[in-house]
């Protein structure tokens, strides 16, 4: 489990620097200041969470069943989060609306800080 948390973690952080590079270079004359800087915040805590599952597979006094918890959490709430905000972000250079799908963004927020809660309790509930 923890060789997939840390490779995805790793996944998460490249697949970060490539689209912040792009939304910083390519999509910098296709969207307002205003969508870059949406785009950015998806950026920002796809990274954030890499870092963090970096952090959850390195981590020894972890349960490998809280580790898998914390990383279903992440994992769908990066996709649901970011995804979303890359998407909406950039819904004024596609053809297809993505505004219909805005109710996915505070779904994976709400997952993410489920996944910061289980890190909370493990530790609140660990003995040693």
């Amino acid at each position: 489990m923890d060789k997939k948390i840390i490779s995805t973690g790793a996944i998460f952080g490249m697949l970060a620097i490539i689209l912040g590079a792009f939304g910083a270079h390519a999509l910098k004359k296709e969207l307002s200041i205003e969508e870059l800087s949406t785009f950015e915040t998806g950026v920002k805590y796809q990274m954030y969470h890499a870092l963090f599952l970096l952090f959850i597979g390195m981590n020894d006094k972890i349960a490998q069943k809280t580790k898998k918890n914390i990383f279903i959490l992440t994992l769908v709430g990066v996709l649901f989060f970011s995804g979303s905000i890359y998407l909406l972000a950039t819904n004024s250079i596609t053809s297809f609306d993505f505004k219909i799908i805005g109710f996915v963004t505070p779904i994976g927020g709400l997952l993410l800080i489920s996944a910061w809660a289980l890190l909370l309790l493990n530790y609140l509930n660990n003995k040693s």
